[in-house]
C-alpha cells in the first residue's frame, strides 16, 4: 500500500461513515472474491488517513446474511466502529436485537440499481417502526428521480433517515436536481443527514470529480450539521480504483474550516451512530 501523505489535520476521533468490508471467506454471491476489502487491509489505511472510527455498510455480495459486517464491527473494534444492515421484513425481533449488540445502528435500502436491489423499498416503513425503540437510521441509496418518486413515504418515516452518496443527484444539475428542494426538506425536518461520498458516482467530467464537489459543498454549506463524510472503500463500482489520499484529499475542499471538519467527521457522525 502507497503511503497516504494528508495536506490538513484530521480531527482527533474522526470517522470515516461509509465503507464496505468484503471477505470472501464468508457465504456470499460469489462476487466477494473481485471485491475484497477485509478488515486488515482497511485498517492499515485508516491508521494512515487518521480515521480511527468507521461506519461499515452490508455489501451487495452477503444478501441477507450479516455475519462478515458483524465480523468487521468485532475485529475493528466494537467501540469504534458501527454497522448498517440489510434485512427483509421477515426478520425476527430476536435478530434484530441481535444486530443492535452486534454494533449495527441502521438498514440500508439500496434499490438504485431495481436489477441488483437485495431487499424492496416496501420493506422501509414497515421495518422503520420495528426498530424506531433501537434509535436506528434508514439509509436510503436511491436515484434522485427514486426519492421524488418516494418522497410521500420518505416524509413519513418516524425515525432516523439519511440518504447516500449526496443523493445520487444528476451531476450535469447538481442542485438544479428537482431532488434537491426535496433533500432540504428533509433536512430542515431535523431528522436526516446525507453521505457526502462517492464523487465518482456523482460526476460527468471524472476525476477530479469538479462537478461532484460542487454539489458537495453546497449540501455541506447548507446543512453543516447534517452531513457525514464516506470515502466509500473498497469501491467496488470502480474498475480503475480511485487514490484513497485522493479522496481523502476532498474533505478540507468540502469542508474547508477547521469547524466544518469537526462537525462532519466526529460531531454529526457521533449523534447519528452513538459513537
Amino acid at each position: 500500500m502507497q503511503a497516504c501523505h494528508l495536506s490538513f489535520t484530521m480531527p482527533a476521533d474522526a470517522c470515516n461513515a461509509h465503507l464496505h468490508i468484503i471477505d470472501p471467506a464468508f457465504p456470499n454471491d460469489g462476487k466477494a472474491a473481485a471485491q475484497i476489502g477485509t478488515v486488515e487491509t482497511y485498517r492499515a489505511l485508516a491508521d494512515q488517513l487518521q480515521l480511527p472510527r468507521a461506519v461499515f455498510v452490508q455489501a451487495k455480495p452477503f444478501a441477507l446474511d450479516n455475519a462478515c459486517l458483524l465480523d468487521a464491527i468485532q475485529k475493528f473494534g466494537p467501540e469504534n466502529a458501527r454497522g448498517i444492515a440489510v434485512v427483509d421484513n421477515t426478520v425476527s425481533d430476536a435478530e434484530l436485537e441481535r444486530l443492535h449488540a452486534g454494533g449495527v445502528r441502521g438498514l440500508r435500502f439500496s434499490v438504485w440499481n431495481p436489477k441488483n436491489a437485495v431487499v424492496s423499498f416496501d420493506d422501509c416503513a414497515p421495518l422503520s417502526e420495528r426498530v424506531k425503540h433501537l434509535g436506528w437510521n434508514m439509509q436510503l441509496h436511491m436515484g434522485a428521480s427514486q426519492l421524488v418518486q418516494w418522497a410521500d413515504i420518505i416524509r413519513r418515516l418516524d425515525c432516523k433517515v439519511v440518504i447516500d452518496h449526496m443523493g445520487r443527484l444528476d451531476p450535469a444539475l447538481g442542485v438544479k436536481d428537482l431532488a434537491y428542494p426535496f433533500l432540504q426538506e428533509m433536512i430542515d425536518r431535523g431528522n436526516t443527514w446525507v453521505k457526502l461520498s462517492g464523487p465518482y458516482l456523482n460526476t460527468k467530467t471524472g476525476e477530479p470529480w469538479e462537478d461532484a464537489s460542487r454539489t458537495a459543498i453546497a449540501i455541506a454549506e447548507f446543512a453543516p450539521e447534517r452531513v457525514v463524510w464516506g470515502s466509500d472503500f473498497p469501491h467496488v463500482t470502480e474498475k480503475v480504483k480511485p487514490d484513497e489520499a485522493a479522496l481523502a484529499g476532498m474533505i478540507p475542499l468540502w469542508f474547508p474550516t477547521e469547524k466544518a471538519r469537526q462537525l462532519a467527521l466526529v460531531d454529526n457522525p457521533k449523534e447519528l451512530y452513538g459513537f
